[in-house]
């Protein structure tokens, strides 16, 4: 059981490090490098739902935060879940 746990953990930590590298390389970046592509077919089909019920708000787009607060509430009832089938 603790393997499926620190595997959650693991993807939880992974994904929340691609979102937050994707969001400070579209600073830096243009849309149409291939690092930047690449981390956006991981990231948009989970932002994109975000997006359409969270518009930008004043310019600035809370998605990425949304969705790493997602990651994090799944993690723990993950982990709840796992910790309680011992």
């Amino acid at each position: 059981m603790q393997l499926l746990i620190d595997l959650v953990n693991v993807i939880s930590q992974v994904l929340t490090m691609v979102v937050i590298v994707e969001v400070l390389l579209s600073y830096v970046l243009p849309p149409d490098h291939s690092i930047r592509m690449a981390l956006n077919r991981i990231v948009e089909p989970l932002l994109s739902p975000i997006r359409r019920l969270v518009p930008p708000i004043a310019s600035i787009d809370f998605s990425p935060v949304i969705l790493i607060l997602l990651i994090q509430v799944v993690q723990i009832l993950l982990i709840s879940l796992l910790g309680q089938i011992r």
